[in-house]
């Protein structure tokens, strides 16, 4: 542990802030490992004395910043990729020792990361604005894109670096600079990023404050950030109650934000589907990082024809599933986060029965040798209705209901008429980020793909609801926040629209034909 650390420039006291300079003095904050539950190092947390010079700085930043050339910024992010590609294995190390992922996850969100710096690159020669044809003669109108200003990035432990790169990256090449929150429990994999991205800012020539950071407790520092009115644009992942204070106090300040909360996601699968395919996507929606992300599958909206030779599969194959030591290339599930965490579905088993249903298999706690520190359970599938209060609600690990929908006696082109009621289901919670379909059917697939169907912000067909590309916009609906992040058009977010008329004739006609005076 002491080498990796050491790798990527880590001590066992850290500082907490950075603004081109490195600077904590407040309370020191321990990081424990989920995997034994040891200290893992020590965070000397900002003041909020100190929060204010970094955000002073970064604003500075800024100013100068947004004047350097689009495709340059872009070689700058183009660069920071190339470093994160040279310390992919050390970070994705720490990713897991910090977090609690297994190697091959870990590796993946570092992964992510570099790819979004490959697409920012691209991004900064296509920051397009468009022309339109004016009614008054000899006028020409246009529209065009101008940095923001600082970004705050408030990011959660359960990708503690890939959220700021999908932010970091896209508006660093619209011209911004980023003020990076991360989550408390994952701070030292945040330091390790800002000092490759300090390392490739001074090398490049340009003020590392691009990229500050702050390491501090919500109710002090968080709340002055969100209150703060140098930022103009807050950027927060997390659960759903935290995301409607962050909205609701930077919409009184007329600040944007960027909401990425709570999910519900579910799988239909209709008799037509590839029960095979349909079990792998299940297993890592599931199951991966112990079902500790926000598009994790937590139902199964499943036919009645089918729903017993695939449970009885489901339940054999969570039977294999390997738990323990992370770092173990043969681990398929580690621990979570929290002893509170495997708690929370401890308790939402124990509603499950209180309202009706049934555990089909896990949700046991696990001790002993090769369990340390009361962070791993086994992963529990239970059956349940759509409508149970438990259900609607996000417990954030591996708990999985099963639903039925249909006739069991159907046949599969019967079922066809049937699938309105599984999206019903799958539409009848309060969260709307990810969502999925297994069907050989182009009538359920089409339908669920259209305006009737999924009311989520990603909706797949035969792929699970977890895993998500960089290109595409990232986000979903409802009380999931509405925000979107990463690919697509996002970087709009990040940027401030300014539409320009230019008259280059000799009258001055008004528009609507309007006649004022002679």
């Amino acid at each position: 542990m002491n080498d990796l650390l050491r790798k990527l420039g880590l001590d066992a006291t850290n500082l907490g802030g950075f603004h081109g300079q490195w600077l904590g003095s407040g309370p020191e904050l321990d990081v424990i490992t989920p995997i034994d539950g040891s200290r893992i190092a020590t965070v000397r947390q900002v003041t909020e004395e100190e929060y204010d010079r970094v955000v002073d700085r970064a604003h500075e930043a800024f100013l100068k910043w947004r004047m350097v050339p689009a495709p340059k910024r872009g070689d700058v992010v183009r660069l920071l990729g190339d470093a994160l590609r040279r310390s992919k294995e050390a970070l994705g190390a720490l990713v897991t020792l910090e977090m609690g992922k297994i190697a091959a996850e870990g590796q993946g969100e570092v992964q992510e990361m570099i790819d979004i710096c490959d697409f920012a690159c691209g991004l900064s020669r296509q920051l397009y604005g468009l022309s339109m044809h004016s009614e008054r003669p000899r006028h020409r109108m246009y529209e065009q894109w101008h940095p923001l200003g600082v970004v705050a990035v408030i990011s959660a432990f359960n990708f503690p670096v890939a959220v700021w790169s999908w932010n970091a990256a896209l508006a660093a090449v619209c011209g911004d600079s980023t003020l990076w929150k991360p989550a408390s429990k994952t701070p030292l994999t945040a330091i390790a990023t800002t000092r490759i991205a300090q390392q490739v800012c001074e090398a490049a020539g340009v003020d590392p404050a691009i990229f500050s950071l702050v390491i501090g407790k919500g109710s002090t520092v968080g709340e002055k950030l969100i209150n703060d009115r140098r930022i103009p644009l807050v950027s927060c992942t997390g659960s759903t109650p935290v995301g409607a204070h962050v909205g609701e106090v930077c919409g009184k300040r007329f600040a944007r934000t960027i909401l990425e909360l709570g999910g519900n996601n579910a799988i239909i699968i209709t008799p037509s589907a590839d029960l095979g395919l349909a079990l792998r996507a299940v297993l890592f929606g599931a199951v991966g990082t112990a079902g500790q992300r926000c598009t994790s599958t937590r139902r199964i909206i499943i036919h009645r024809s089918i729903r017993d030779q695939f449970v009885e599969r489901l339940v054999g194959a969570y039977k294999t599933i390997r738990i323990g030591d992370p770092r173990k290339s043969d681990t398929l599930m580690g621990p979570l986060v929290t002893t509170q965490a495997v708690e929370d579905v401890l308790r939402a088993m124990k509603h499950v029965k209180e309202q009706g249903g049934e555990i089909l298999c896990g949700g046991e706690k696990l001790s002993g040798p090769g369990y340390p520190g009361g962070h791993y359970m086994t992963p529990c599938i239970a059956a349940a209705r759509n409508e149970f209060p438990i259900v609607q609600e996000e417990t954030f690990g591996p708990i999985l209901y099963i639903i039925d929908y249909g006739n069991k006696s159907a046949s599969a082109a019967l079922a066809v008429d049937e699938i309105e009621e599984a999206i019903r289901y799958q539409n009848d919670v309060p969260q709307g980020l990810s969502s999925a379909i297994f069907s050989q059917n182009v009538i359920e697939t089409e339908t669920f793909l259209a305006a009737i169907g999924s009311d989520c912000g990603i909706a797949n067909v035969n792929i699970g609801t977890s895993g998500a590309e960089i290109g595409g916009a990232f986000g979903g609906e409802k009380e999931t926040g509405g925000g979107r992040e990463s690919g697509s058009d996002s970087w709009k977010v990040y940027m401030r629209r300014q539409t320009n008329t230019i008259n280059w004739g000799k009258e001055l006609p008004l528009a609507q034909g309007i006649r004022f005076g002679d």
